[in-house]
């Protein structure tokens, strides 16, 4: 049996969204996140303001970038609106932002691979139930005649 990735969730267990008093103030995480995807990307700053600002038609600067990674800037965090933006600028395997908001509401994000593998498995569980409501039908026709 292979060793499990402690970084990689059971894709069995039920996802449940964040609850409790005062636990959906994520400034200081959202900031660190982005700093994240920064140190992930493959392009500078600079870049990926440019990047973002052709993406958006918007003028996003070096600043902004700078102050949406911030922990001291919590007041000044990315703009939901530009976070497909965002991942997008800093390269395009990056979904870290989009990944953490479907888990804090209770959802999980599939990209690629994992998307098509998710449907087909959702696809041979209806498969199955059918097969077994059409089992239970046959047997219930053959015992009424």
């Amino acid at each position: 049996m292979g060793r499990r990735d402690p970084l990689t969730s059971d894709m069995f267990e039920v996802p449940a969204p964040v609850q409790g008093p005062a636990s959906l103030g994520f400034g200081v995480q959202v900031a660190n996140m982005v700093s994240d995807c920064l140190a992930a990307s493959e392009f500078d700053r600079f870049e990926i303001a440019a990047r973002m600002s052709r993406l958006t038609g918007r003028e996003v600067s070096k600043y902004m970038v700078d102050a949406w990674s911030a922990e001291s800037r919590e007041n000044f965090n990315l703009p939901f609106y530009l976070v497909p933006a965002f991942e997008e600028a800093c390269g395009p395997c990056i979904h870290t932002l989009t990944n953490w908001l479907a888990s804090v509401r209770g959802g999980r994000l599939y990209v690629g691979r994992d998307a098509l593998s998710a449907e087909l498995g959702q696809l041979e569980r209806q498969r199955e139930q059918i097969s077994r409501r059409a089992k239970d039908l046959r047997k219930r026709l053959g015992d009424s005649e």
